[in-house]
């Protein structure tokens, strides 16, 4: 479309000025025209830079929308100095070093303006410009779309900013703009952006969305105040703060990010009121550094889509919560480091998958008031240095109430816990705390379990209807006073006898008989069985090794290990120094072949020797050391090593701690677990870890803390087929069956051909074998009338089974 022309209505009053004219280009009309005339654009296309110098009215014509193009080849295409009216243009921009539409002074308004442009910016404002901008969009995708900067202001009403190749919008130098309801999206960088020292953007009623950038980004002590905005499915961070930045959320909904919600940092502060966080792939508040600070009131933050905590608190920030619901999230709180701080009050933590709220690494936390249900964990205050309060919180429905662990010293006061899976408030590895009138009921675990001589304080303490006890102590215990337990609920195992129905305890140190509930670890039929075990002497216990089939190479391995701890053990009781023997033991070999027997034998030896108490055999795997959820795994491998003091605890499959795709899994937990409980326990008990022979092999490589704890290695070898027989016939002895003359060497023939892959079971195939010889044995000779001895002993080679 040509260059048309422009029509200048003009509105002064003196008789010999004309009243309209018309002239062949914009720049001419705007030089002919003075304040308050109307300028009327015809339709076309005009290669003009314009600068609007007047205070006049520049407008395309009525219901033409877009017929008017300003579209010079380079430059500015349109520059406005003054207070004027630009109503109905279509501006094009091709400079990447300039803007398209520039703002330089006045209050102009700029209504119903479209601005194509593949510019430095789509609109620019700046200096002392205050202009209104109404129902305009910016379509830039080669630079920003709005830009206000150096003290420029104005407010931008029911804009839109359809595409970006930087921000959206962005604010710095000083400026303040206003956004009423626009929308912004499709940017390359932040949808909002603003910084510096005396920046300031408020937008009210505004979205931003389809952003490869952050959201909202406030930065370099710029302010912010957003009130009923939406920020949503943005590649980056909903929002964030960094150097001192400040904002207010008031009303507003950050929805569907990938990364973190809101992000914070370097003495950034925000308040948070009245709003939403949900559907995020990080944390739906990260607090970072010392002097950021977040103020949350009245808020929600729900679900989660990653695996991470819905508010994280690091480095020295603070968070307050107040009046506020976080649920369906894979851990709640997460407190860490020195000077960290979280204060929640009066707020809701619900359907946690993981742990509500977890205090780490010397950081602390405060909760008043507070309601914890359907969590896993409800508290766990980790290790040393951290601490802080629980006062008058409820915890409902979780796996564990409180956990405090490795030196971590809250104060607990007033907290109810109901209706927990396992313990109530359980404390281990040298915590400490205080725990001041707490209550637990209906506990599918302890009330109270405290061990590793925790130095824990209990006072004015109840229990009711815990399912295995109300408290549960270690010798060198916790100091309590006027503790309650109504012991009705009994143990799930064991033989133990409920208390009277209601006991009162004040102790000091080591007064434990005066524990409600208080119980010996082991259950009685454990001792009685591993009483009769340690009576045999170390040689008969070799004997029965000895006897085994095969195995030649352990039983040289067990024999010179006994060897080594008999004699020091002589040399000992002479008056002399005995070499310092490592009695953990790592088994490698296929299944079947002997690794439990030997465990149980090799305990057996150590009980004859007097090196341990008992020497009976715990055997544990993954699934009965890891739980569903952080701090049940440390629970359950402490129960199971407890089970086995005195004795020999043996963790087959034991590189299922360590799978390779480990990412969070809880083995890691049952790991660190152990290696501690073995080094404050050494002389307590054995611990044999098996497992195939390669996977064990890249288990102690990947965890080095446990391979220092192991001296010896032990190789299991696969059965040959002469052994495979020999148990066969150990088998038919022990049954009072025979094999005829000819059924071994088709034994020797069957178990050669026997494909030998990674589900060949060794001894217990033999013994699997011998089993179906019996029950083909069986169907044979049922068929005779009067069978003879021979008949009813003798085994076949038709006997044997197919090969698989």
């Amino acid at each position: 479309m040509a260059q048309g022309t422009v029509q200048v209505t003009h509105t002064g009053t003196s008789r010999w000025r004309r009243r309209t004219g018309e002239y062949a280009s914009l720049a001419a009309a705007l030089e002919a025209a003075t304040d308050g005339d109307v300028l009327t654009v015809a339709p076309g296309t005009y290669r003009e830079n314009l600068v609007v110098q007047r205070a006049v009215t520049l407008r395309g014509p009525e219901n033409s929308p877009g017929s008017v193009r300003i579209a010079p080849s380079d430059g500015v295409p349109l520059t406005v100095r003054s207070s004027a009216v630009v109503q109905d243009l279509h501006i094009e921009g091709q400079d990447s070093a300039a803007p398209a539409l520039l703002v330089e002074d006045g209050a102009p308004e700029l209504v119903d303006v479209r601005v194509v442009t593949r510019s430095a910016s789509g609109i620019e404002v700046r200096g002392g410009a205050r202009p209104t901008v109404r129902r305009c969009t910016v379509d830039n995708p080669g630079g920003i779309g709005i830009a206000v900067l150096d003290g420029g202001g104005g407010v931008f009403e029911e804009c839109e900013v359809v595409s970006a190749g930087q921000s959206g919008v962005a604010v710095r130098g000083g400026a303040h703009p206003r956004l009423e309801r626009c929308r912004v999206h499709h940017a390359s960088g932040a949808g909002l952006s603003a910084t510096g020292e005396h920046t300031g953007l408020e937008a009210i009623g505004c979205e931003v969305y389809e952003v490869k950038g952050a959201g909202v980004q406030i930065t370099g002590r710029a302010t912010a105040h957003l009130t009923d905005c939406d920020v949503h499915r943005t590649t980056s961070d909903g929002v964030t703060l960094d150097t001192d930045a400040v904002l207010t959320l008031a009303d507003c909904r950050i929805h569907d990010i990938p990364e973190n919600a809101i992000d914070l940092r370097s003495r950034s502060v925000l308040t948070l009121t009245r709003s939403t966080v949900r559907r995020f792939g990080r944390n739906g508040l990260s607090v970072w550094d010392p002097g950021t600070r977040v103020d949350a009131n009245q808020c929600e933050i729900h679900d989660s889509t990653g695996d991470y905590p819905a508010v994280w608190v690091s480095d020295g920030a603070t968070a307050v919560l107040e009046s506020c619901r976080v649920h369906d999230v894979p851990d709640a709180l997460f407190v860490l480091d020195r000077g960290s701080r979280a204060d929640v009050v009066d707020s809701d933590l619900s359907q946690v998958r993981n742990t509500a709220v977890s205090v780490s690494d010397g950081a602390t936390a405060q909760l008043d008031d507070c309601r914890i249900r359907e969590a896993a964990t409800g508290a766990w205050f980790r290790d040393h240095g951290s601490g802080g309060t629980l006062a008058n919180c409820t915890i409902d429905g979780v796996q564990t109430g409180v956990i405090v662990t490795k030196g971590a010293d809250p104060t607990i006061e007033r907290c109810t816990v109901t209706s927990p899976a396992e313990a109530g408030f359980y404390v281990s590895a040298g915590a400490r705390g205080s725990l001041h009138g707490c209550r637990v009921t209906d506990s599918g675990g302890y009330g109270f379990h405290v061990i590793d001589g925790c130095r824990t304080t209990l006072k004015k303490c109840r229990t009711e209807r815990c399912g295995r006890g109300g408290f549960e102590f270690a010798e060198d215990g916790p100091l309590v006073e006027d503790c309650t337990s109504d012991e009705s609920g009994g143990p799930r195992t064991g033989a133990w006898e409920p208390a009277p129905a209601v006991q009162t305890a004040t102790q000091s140190v080591g007064l434990l008989g005066a524990i409600p509930g208080q119980r010996t670890t082991e259950q009685e039929p454990e001792k009685s069985a591993v009483a009769e075990q340690a009576s045999r002497s170390s040689k008969a216990v070799l004997g029965e090794l000895d006897a085994l089939v095969g195995l030649d190479s352990v039983k040289r391995e067990v024999r010179a290990l006994t060897d080594m701890i008999e004699v020091g053990r002589r040399r000992q009781q002479a008056g002399l120094k005995a070499a310092s023997v490592r009695r953990h033991l790592v088994f490698t070999g296929s299944p079947g072949t002997g690794k439990t027997t030997v465990a149980r034998l090799y305990g057996e030896i150590l009980a004859s020797l007097g090196v341990l108490q008992s020497g009976h055999l715990v055997e544990v795997s993954r699934v009965d050391l890891v739980g569903e959820h952080i701090g049940s795994t440390a629970i359950r491998t402490q129960e199971a090593f407890d089970r086995a003091r005195g004795g020999v605890l043996f963790i087959d499959e034991a590189y299922a701690l360590s799978p390779e795709d480990s990412g969070r899994d809880f083995g890691r937990e049952a790991i660190d677990t152990l290696v501690k409980l073995m080094e404050d326990h050494r002389e307590a008990v054995v611990v044999i870890v098996a497992g195939y022979t390669a996977e064990m092999k890249r288990f102690l490589s990947v965890n080095p803390g446990v391979a220092s704890r192991f001296s010896r290695t032990i190789t299991f070898s696969d059965y040959a087929p002469e052994e495979l027989l020999r148990i066969v016939e150990q088998q038919a002895d022990e049954h009072e069956y025979r094999l005829d003359s000819g059924t071994g060497e088709a034994l020797l023939k069957y178990f050669t051909a026997l494909p030998k892959g990674p589900a060949f079971g060794n001894g217990r195939t033999a013994r699997q074998t011998f089993e179906a010889m019996v029950e083909r044995h069986a169907g044979r000779v049922a068929q005779f009338d009067e069978p003879s001895t021979d008949d009813l002993t003798l085994l076949y080679p038709e006997d044997l089974p197919e090969l698989p």
